[in-house]
């Protein structure tokens, strides 16, 4: 196997974090829709914990495709 193959293989394997990504996001978003329906008084509370797993969800996203680019672009 040749190097380029390595990192196109290297570069898939990096990609998977992003399926894991989705699913976390659907988690979040399903809990939260849950909880607002439940009780709504405690929107204010649980929109703001929500974000904060939305953002943090993403972040991993943003590492696993800059991750992917670096070895795309012969950097990693």
């Amino acid at each position: 196997m040749d190097i380029a193959s390595a990192k196109l293989i290297g570069a898939g394997l990096a990609a998977v974090a992003l399926a894991g990504v989705g699913i976390g996001l659907g988690m979040i978003f399903s809990a939260w829709i849950n909880a607002i329906g439940r009780n709504p008084g405690a929107a204010g509370a649980v929109g703001r914990m929500g974000w904060i797993g939305f953002a943090l969800t993403e972040a991993v996203a943003i590492y696993a495709l800059m991750v992917v680019f670096l070895v795309l672009l012969n950097v990693l």
